[in-house]
């Protein structure tokens, strides 16, 4: 028998379906807008590297993201009419798929949860000229309002989240125009310290980081191909959407950080995002923090609302408020203790975790003929072998080996991929993968 998650699937029909323009490259594009993901992108490179080379790793990070990590699952998601959990079930088998990407996808979104809340009270704290230290009693308060209001809503609200997400979106884009703007003099005067160069360093460094951060997202290309009419809208979709929005939401706050150092030095070591927002002073820099942690509402409420998909679909007998509220108290708590603030860290983990999905669905697609092959029965051995030695890949530069390792074995989330793609190859060659198992679904929509 099949597992309820799958028994139950229904397609999206293509009568349901629209051009890529008014749903994917919108979604991915606010996902990249999203202040989690450019706070950082200055440390540790353009201290280390010139602009352009900065600018040339964003562009190959964009193309491979979308190349690598979303193209295979959203035209699997086209194909079938079928989300992630249920494509899935294909590279992990029926049972397999309960982990991964089922539930994994939800726990990786407790972590994004985290980072949204730690960096939103942050910013409201600092808005309102308060001590934004975490641990305090006031950053705690801010913390668990922020958590379970957002949590809240993207259970019981989304779809009115949904309905705004476009002009949400819209501010942070202003927002780093315009901080582009105010540092515009300190663009020719960015030099690097011959001491501190190191050019491959800062190259795979931004790969990393970029496909770290959408990693997860990228998986979920299945869930916005169910509501692309055809190939050309997930190729269009990406293209823009991802490829497109990595150069502007990464390349533009990476630019501002380097040019704000330039034309202020007593900035000294401090690299991101937000400390050259307070550099800036006057009123301008309280507004800036206040509108960036609006614009985080959005991104907050699907983190909220995906992690409720997981957990509802892969254990059905919790309600979806109850499993999301458990699961976002872990989120609050690393927000509160600043241990979300590790961002780099994080980002290597989601890569480590879910490189070696996408490069074993990517085998398994391949190896089906370019199809999807249907779900397999019980767990498919060669995609959790896959998984477990592209893991290992991928966490390389998370252990404590020396620094010339760590710097050299990246872009280890893209080395993970490739792991995941050839073992799984070779592990289905040799006969691990279980046979497909008839599906009533698909049966009555082909």
């Amino acid at each position: 028998m099949l597992p309820e998650y799958i028994a139950r699937a229904v397609p999206n029909p293509v009568d349901k379906r629209a051009p890529w323009y008014t749903n994917t490259a919108p979604s991915y594009v606010g996902t990249f807008l999203w202040i989690a993901f450019y706070m950082s992108i200055a440390q540790n490179t353009v201290n280390r590297a010139g602009l352009g080379l900065c600018i040339a790793a964003l562009v190959v990070a964009g193309l491979l993201s979308y190349k690598l990590y979303y193209y295979v699952p959203a035209v699997l998601g086209m194909k079938t009419g079928f989300t992630l959990y249920v494509v899935g079930s294909s590279t992990f088998g029926t049972r397999g798929g309960y982990l991964m990407p089922g539930l994994l996808m939800g726990v990786l979104q407790l972590g994004w949860f985290a980072v949204g809340t730690f960096i939103s009270t942050r910013f409201i704290l600092s808005g309102f000229g308060l001590d934004a230290t975490p641990g305090t009693p006031l950053f705690a308060a801010v913390a668990i309002a922020w958590c379970y209001t957002m949590a809240y809503v993207g259970v019981k609200g989304i779809r009115y989240v949904a309905k705004l997400s476009l002009l949400l979106s819209a501010i942070p884009a202003l927002m780093i125009l315009i901080v582009l703007w105010q540092t515009r003099g300190g663009i020719a005067l960015h030099t690097v310290n011959p001491a501190e160069a190191h050019a491959y360093g800062a190259f795979t460094l931004l790969i990393q980081v970029v496909i770290g951060f959408f990693a997860t997202a990228g998986a979920a290309g299945a869930d916005f191909g169910i509501h692309s009419r055809d190939e050309r809208d997930v190729r269009l979709g990406g293209l823009v959407g991802i490829a497109l929005a990595v150069v502007f939401a990464g390349g533009l706050p990476l630019i501002s950080v380097a040019a704000a150092r330039a034309l202020n030095p007593a900035l000294g070591d401090k690299f991101t995002y937000d400390a050259v927002i307070s550099s800036m002073g006057g009123f301008l820099a309280p507004a800036m923090f206040f509108l960036f942690a609006i614009a985080s509402v959005v991104p907050a409420c699907f983190c909220a609302f995906i992690t409720g998909n997981s957990f509802s679909t892969m254990i059905p007998g919790v309600t979806r408020m109850a499993s999301t509220m458990a699961g976002v108290t872990v989120s609050v708590v690393l927000a509160i203790t600043g241990v979300a603030e590790n961002l780099a860290s994080f980002f290597t983990i989601v890569g480590a975790s879910f490189g070696p999905i996408c490069g074993a669905m990517a085998a398994d697609y391949l190896l089906s003929g370019r199809r999807w092959a249907g779900p397999r029965e019980g767990v498919n051995l060669a995609g959790y072998g896959a998984w477990a030695v592209g893991f290992l890949v991928g966490i390389v530069p998370f252990l404590p080996v020396s620094e010339s390792v760590k710097i050299y074995a990246q872009p280890a989330v893209v080395y993970s991929f490739a792991a995941g793609f050839v073992v799984y190859a070779l592990l289905a060659k040799a006969g691990l993968e279980p046979k497909p198992v008839e599906m009533p679904a698909r049966r009555a929509a082909a």
